[in-house]
């Protein structure tokens, strides 16, 4: 490999310009069996009346009840588990009432992001004393702080457990909004790798390019800050390596700890810098047709990763170093950073654009929908509403 001024090609790998703050409100307990210390963590924020906001999946994998028996007497906890993949406007009123009705003083998210996402969005109804999310949509509609928020990861992918924002499906206009303010961000994140032995591959598979995603678009963003990117390429190194390796062994402790540090790291990079148009295009796509967001960043991944190549050869290039690769310039570095994406989502079984079959008459709508994206303009390359439409026609021929 040659020396590093060859990766200095495009948007440079270096990254020491910029004026940035950098803030953590959350605390981290991590590691294996560190789910007997949320007691603790409830008792350390004045937590007695918990609301654990759940899905039926993780009430059915055993790991609510577990959760449940490790509260003692003087805890007493309430339970909403109907949220669904792709959190609804009308889950995030259902929580904020049942917390009210059951009188509770906190809250315990457990499960992906969307029982994460779905308890910081009721949490911004319950401290405005709101009845719609869609009036708290974008950065700061939200002045007050939620009730103390306990995050419980029962997946590696969306780092929504140490985030500052919220995505939510808004069901009358099948799009997703985000409700971003480092009030919803939690006190404390509880991430314990072995609530996550009991997730299928298919399900491993997408969470994991959905961390993958959020490192290399945090690192890549327009806004990109130092911190952020010495994170995110951690979060690439440990995905990229850890991935296979879980979705062939879900039992694999090793690799099950290697990726949910990789997804919290890559969490808090896009934290501290943006998704851009992977996450517009993706979230278009899952508000229109509730499709799984994982799934949707893994297929939109490479075809936005080459239509930015012309902005950040640097960067895609560091990444390609990151993943282990040894290219011997920084734009072959670049073609196989995107080459390794490509395949990475192949070898961990996710499908292509055109097994969505999206029909080409709702290209424009979903092209209209990225546009509005709160983070396209922190895309390392301009995206108008055309160049979105013409990258969805170009992904349909492949």
């Amino acid at each position: 490999m040659q020396n590093d001024t060859n990766y200095n090609e495009g948007y440079g790998a270096e990254n020491l310009n910029p004026v940035f703050s950098f803030a953590l409100p959350t605390k981290i307990i991590f590691g294996s069996g560190t789910v007997r210390e949320l007691p603790e963590a409830l008792k350390e924020l004045g937590i007695r009346k918990p609301l654990i906001v759940t899905d039926e999946g993780v009430a059915a994998a055993g790991i609510l009840e577990r959760i449940q028996r490790e509260l003692p007497r003087e805890i007493r906890a309430g339970v909403y588990d109907e949220v669904s993949p792709n959190p609804k406007d009308y889950q995030v009123a259902a929580v904020a009432a049942a917390y009210k009705n059951f009188g509770a003083d906190g809250l315990v998210a457990l499960g992906g992001g969307s029982p994460v996402d779905c308890a910081k969005a009721a949490g911004v109804l319950i401290a405005e004393s709101g009845k719609d999310i869609r009036n708290f949509q974008g950065k700061n509609a939200s002045t007050k702080p939620i009730p103390p928020l306990v995050t419980v990861p029962t997946t590696a992918g969306t780092g929504s457990e140490i985030t500052f924002s919220a995505v939510i499906t808004d069901t009358e206009n099948r799009f997703k909004m985000t409700i971003k303010n480092a009030w919803t961000a939690a006190k404390i994140a509880v991430c314990d790798p072995d609530l996550t032995l009991s997730v299928p591959p298919a399900v491993t598979a997408s969470t994991g390019m959905d961390a993958l995603t959020h490192a290399i678009e945090a690192y890549t963003a327009a806004c990109a800050e130092p911190i952020a990117d010495a994170v995110a390429l951690y979060a690439v190194e440990l995905i990229y390596r850890h991935l296979p390796r879980a979705f062939a062994d879900g039992n694999n402790v090793e690799a099950r700890r290697g990726m949910l540090m990789g997804s919290l790291l890559a969490g808090m990079a896009f934290s501290h810098s943006d998704v851009a148009s992977v996450h517009c295009l993706a979230e278009a796509l899952g508000g229109m047709y509730d499709l799984p967001h994982g799934v949707c960043n893994a297929v939109m991944l490479p075809h936005v990763m080459e239509y930015n190549m012309p902005c950040c050869v640097g960067r895609y290039a560091r990444i390609a170093r990151a993943m282990g690769l040894t290219p011997d310039s920084g734009v072959e570095g670049a073609r196989e950073a995107v080459r390794a994406v490509r395949q990475l989502a192949a070898d961990v079984r996710l499908p292509v654009f055109s097994d969505f079959h999206v029909p080409e008459e709702d290209f424009r709508a979903i092209a209209e929908a990225s546009y509005k994206n709160l983070s396209t303009p922190s895309n390392p390359r301009p995206m108008t509403t055309e160049d979105y439409l013409s990258l969805l026609r170009s992904m349909s021929k492949k």
